[in-house]
């Protein structure tokens, strides 16, 4: 009995740790969203948020060294296809925000596990159904009501916002199944470590050198040290301690935390607003996607917010 009670109690207290990673992360957009509303580049905001968070994983690995795996070339190949894959996901993210609105990014970003059941269904890797097809066409309908693309004169919205958000969906789809493969042959800090690393090097040249350089000695080097330990260091580590003791479908129901952080941020600190029939989408996507990802058969690969375990 007491074991069962202290079972649930680890179980309630892990699951926190994930709310408060996808909190963090709603709170790094909105703090990517002031720095680009100040000027700054979206690609030099997204290398500085995996520079810090590198140099924070660093520590980690250097704290809990043992069975690393950076022996396994496995392990190399695997955490490669993560970093382009969250290189993807922090650029993109940050280019949809420049483009439109942190709402809007943050609710396409979201929406990646409608695309990947899609792709799922045609390699044949989840079988279809009824309920996930009129799930899939609920949250398309929501991408049509979010980005107005049935209004040519809407403003807010462009296409290459909606596409980078859609595109930082599936990129964060991509460090998914990479960490995943790799996960089986070395630590989780390890992992991170490699993939950080291949994002700094991938998101240094597409950034504008003179801001790269310029942001180390900036007034708002606050903010820039704010977004990497938010986004990409104190996260990461409290969502995978935290999904140790975290069932997927849980997991991937407290992450909407992260969409509705960030809208929040959007509308009440960059004074974001969004029409009626957009709000309505917003809900749609968030709430089919979110459906999605607890439906997820155990064993298919992770289509919403649920990090794989080291085994």
């Amino acid at each position: 009995m007491n074991n069962s009670k202290s079972g649930r109690q680890l179980a309630g207290s892990r699951t926190v740790l994930v709310a408060l990673a996808a909190l963090c992360w709603g709170l790094s957009g909105g703090i990517g969203g002031i720095l680009m509303a100040d000027g700054w580049d979206a690609f030099v905001v997204s290398f500085y948020r995996g520079a810090i968070g590198l140099i924070f994983v660093l520590v980690w690995l250097a704290v809990r060294p043992r069975d690393s795996g950076l022996s396994n070339l496995r392990l190399w190949f695997w955490s490669v296809i993560a970093g382009v894959g969250v290189a993807g996901n922090f650029g993109f993210y940050f280019l949809s925000i420049a483009e439109g609105s942190v709402t809007v990014a943050a609710t396409l970003m979201y929406s990646a596990p409608v695309f990947v059941y899609f792709v799922s269904f045609a390699l044949r890797l989840e079988s279809p159904t009824r309920m996930k097809w009129a799930a899939i066409v609920v949250a398309m309908l929501g991408l049509v009501l979010l980005t107005q693309i049935y209004d040519v004169q809407a403003s807010g919205v462009t296409p290459i916002g909606v596409a980078a958000g859609l595109l930082a969906g599936l990129s964060y789809a991509i460090f998914i199944f990479g960490f995943k493969y790799a996960a089986p042959h070395g630590s989780p800090q390890a992992i991170l470590a490699v993939a950080f690393a291949v994002l700094v090097l991938l998101l240094f040249w597409p950034g504008d050198a003179d801001q790269t350089a310029a942001a180390l000695r900036t007034p708002d080097w606050p903010l820039f040290a704010a977004l990497g330990l938010l986004g990409a260091g104190v996260s990461f580590v409290l969502y995978i301690i935290g999904l140790r003791h975290t069932a997927p479908a849980v997991a991937s129901i407290v992450a909407m935390v992260e969409p509705v952080t960030a809208s929040l941020f959007g509308v009440l600190v960059l004074n974001e607003s969004l029409a009626g029939p957009q709000i309505l989408g917003v809900g749609l996507i968030l709430t089919t996607a979110t459906a999605l990802s607890a439906a997820s058969k155990s064993g298919r690969p992770p289509v919403g917010k649920d990090f794989p375990r080291n085994q």
